[in-house]
């Protein structure tokens, strides 16, 4: 029987165990440590509610372990990286277990939860960290030219979530260390993401002008920057919500709250609004949710799945949506929404917008007022765009789907 000790580690001089995950027969089991049950601290209530009990995980059809544990595990890009690290070191990676995963990472994961014991796998110190370099080797892992991941790839790109090439940096002005533990004095913990195969040539300005335009849009945002790289290249990157300083926060996405797989298009946004409401009872953050769902209909945000909506808890277990993230351009699966607005996902029109503003509790004016705001503010793109002197085919080409959309929900129902 394998087994791994899971902590809450919410600041450096303060951690406490919650329990223990183990695994049987390829079956999944969690016990909560009796001292955690005493502090009332409710890290995942929908799917593993508090309990003395052992419990099994038998939801397989959303993944091999429970969704609380699954986000402190990477997606896609980080996954690969892994298993491409430990082969070239000896690992058969084919029997990797979810909870030898788990271990890999240890205490280098994203959020508030660690795991022990770790994994113990070393890595070679670097006396540099250059984003260009970093971004080089990316592109030749995905692009299949090379199957070598080096150490400095690996510690700082192996646990954030997502699809995309990204890296943990530690930043302080204009220097960049590797992100993925704590932090001297004077840094603070960033992501800066890589383009993908299938993204905009200038990817990382687009995402930055987004970031601008949400902002403007009243929506909660992280400090986000263009990192600059050789040969004129520019990285997007983003301050973590889930560090202040070296101080953690327990972040849980809606998706592994609810066991939605991010993978498969199955949720609607009137879900996401419900939970949103049962865990955070407040009603600016369901506002806010609100006006993210607009301005991802509006940018022609589709990517808008459940793993890129989160909530976080504090000290004291009280719960709010996380700050905005992932708004970029993008046209989705089949170029429909990946969360389906009132059941609709190729063309959301101002009915299914109000329908679910309705129904979620929010006035007419309100839902009417966040609409115009938006819509005023999205209508400016190029402004946007020209700002950061990105390339004039992606702004006509997201200008036109813009225009699209705003006929579409500005138009009388």
């Amino acid at each position: 029987m394998k087994r791994l000790k899971v902590t809450l580690n919410m600041d450096p001089t303060m951690d406490f165990p919650v329990g223990e995950i183990a695994e049987k027969d390829h079956r999944i089991y969690f016990q909560y440590d009796p001292g955690f049950l005493k502090r009332s601290l409710w890290l995942s209530p929908y799917k593993l509610p508090n309990s003395a009990d052992l419990i099994e995980h038998k939801d397989r059809e959303f993944g091999p372990i429970f969704g609380l544990f699954d986000d402190s595990l990477p997606d896609g890009w980080g996954l690969m990286l892994m298993d491409r690290f430990l082969k070239s070191r000896g690992f058969s990676v084919e029997k990797l277990s979810i909870l030898d995963r788990l271990s890999f990472f240890g205490s280098s994961t994203m959020g508030a939860l660690t795991y022990q014991p770790s994994m113990g796998v070393s890595f070679e110190d670097s006396e540099t960290f250059d984003l260009y370099d970093l971004h080089r080797q990316s592109q030749q892992i995905v692009s299949g030219e090379t199957q070598i991941v080096l150490s400095q790839l690996m510690k700082a790109g192996g646990s954030p979530g997502g699809a995309r090439p990204k890296v943990l940096v530690g930043v302080s002005e204009n220097r960049l260390i590797s992100g993925e533990g704590d932090l001297p004095p004077g840094y603070s913990h960033w992501i800066v993401k890589f383009s993908g195969h299938e993204d905009l040539v200038d990817s990382g300005p687009v995402e930055f002008a987004y970031s601008q335009m949400a902002k403007d849009c009243d929506l909660i945002m992280p400090e986000t920057r263009l990192f600059p790289g050789e040969k004129g290249l520019r990285f997007f990157g983003t301050k973590r919500f889930d560090r202040d300083h070296n101080k953690r926060y327990h972040c849980h996405t809606f998706g592994n709250l609810i066991h939605s797989n991010f993978r498969i298009p199955a949720c609607d946004y009137e879900l996401f609004f419900r939970i949103l409401n049962n865990l955070t009872k407040n009603q600016q953050d369901l506002i806010r949710g609100f006006k993210q769902m607009i301005f991802n209909i509006l940018a022609n945000n589709r990517d808008d799945h459940v793993k890129n909506f989160s909530f976080l808890m504090n000290h004291l277990g009280e719960w709010s949506l996380s700050p905005a993230y992932d708004l970029a351009f993008s046209e989705g699966p089949g170029g429909e929404h990946t969360m389906t607005v009132d059941g609709e996902g190729k063309s959301p029109t101002q009915e299914h917008i109000r329908r679910l503003g309705i129904q979620s509790g929010l006035s007419k004016q309100q839902i009417t007022q966040s609409i115009e705001e938006i819509a005023q503010i999205v209508s400016n793109w190029r402004k946007y765009a020209k700002d950061v002197d990105i390339e004039q085919s992606s702004i006509n080409l997201i200008q036109k789907r813009i225009e699209a959309n705003l006929k579409s929900i500005l138009s009388v129902c």
